[in-house]
């Protein structure tokens, strides 16, 4: 009979994973690896039972929350670091390619495709500043790629993505752009401001648990996509944004801080700003991994 103990546990649980094809090489990799650090982190720790339940409970409440406006295991681990850490893993910038970062709970796939210079603002709000938002998108070389796509979206100037609030028009400040021959894109906004994640549930749970605020500086979010290219998601951020040094997400980069400047008389707007990307072609990413 075999007797198990607290020294002998992780490696019977281990060798349990069975030698049939069900279970895949990395399956078996990440298993392994997730049972060694989960058994590790229970002695390390000294879980108790109750602990032990009241995480089972937590998460069995947050998948209760999630739903097609919010995903609560997204933002826990957003929460936590993990989207950024496992962002930078499967995306590592190379050379002059343009950092990734998160893409965050409240994307919303399928917004308008609008043309080049056209607003995605659907309603106006009292304290908004309006914004030009325009730059090339670039390959390795510094050739201008045409006709990629660039999905993007932003909060409101009341803190509120449109798919959490309910007085915003259907994808308000979102939408698709494509770039022309030259790789230039353009398009007009809101100049994005700082805003709390949501700090109810078990998101806010945890945020309280940790002793760390719930808030994000203004940012504009992308999605740069187009065959033959690494797609890129990442985000701008403001320059004189409050909460950049103490991000609650941990996805601020420098590389993609962007500073709004006073519009010319050229532009209908209160502000400009432009902001260039480089992307990776496919085969050279697929040769750099």
């Amino acid at each position: 009979m075999r007797n198990v103990t607290i020294d002998n546990v992780t490696d019977i649980v281990i060798k349990s994973l069975g030698d049939s094809g069900e279970i895949t090489p990395r399956n078996r990799e990440i298993l392994t690896s997730l049972i060694r650090h989960l058994h590790d982190f229970c002695r390390e720790a000294k879980i108790q039972h109750d602990e032990f339940l009241f995480a089972c409970d937590y998460l069995a409440r947050a998948g209760k929350i999630c739903d097609d406006k919010r995903q609560e295991f997204i933002l826990l681990g957003d929460i936590l670091g993990v989207e950024v850490l496992v962002d930078m893993l499967t995306h590592p910038a190379e050379g002059t390619e343009s950092e990734s970062t998160v893409l965050g709970p409240f994307y919303r796939e399928n917004p308008p495709v609008l043309p080049k210079g056209a607003s995605t603002v659907q309603k106006h709000f009292d304290d908004e500043e309006s914004v030009y938002f325009e730059g090339y998108v670039r390959d390795a070389d510094g050739n201008g790629v045409a006709g990629v796509t660039l999905d993007v979206w932003e909060d409101a100037p009341n803190g509120l993505y449109e798919n959490h609030d309910p007085n915003q028009p259907d994808f308000n400040l979102r939408g698709r752009f494509v770039t022309d021959e030259a790789g230039h894109y353009a398009f007009r906004a809101i100049r994005p401001v700082p805003y709390p994640i949501p700090d109810n549930e078990t998101a806010g749970e945890l945020l309280r648990a940790m002793g760390h605020h719930p808030n994000r500086p203004g940012h504009m979010h992308f999605i740069l996509a187009k065959d033959g290219y690494r797609t890129l998601v990442s985000q701008v951020y403001d320059s004189d944004s409050a909460w950049l040094d103490n991000d609650s997400v941990f996805a601020v980069k420098e590389s993609l801080v962007g500073q709004f400047k006073p519009a010319g008389d050229d532009l209908d707007t209160d502000l400009h700003i432009q902001f260039d990307f480089v992307m990776k072609a496919e085969a050279a990413a697929m040769a750099a991994e």
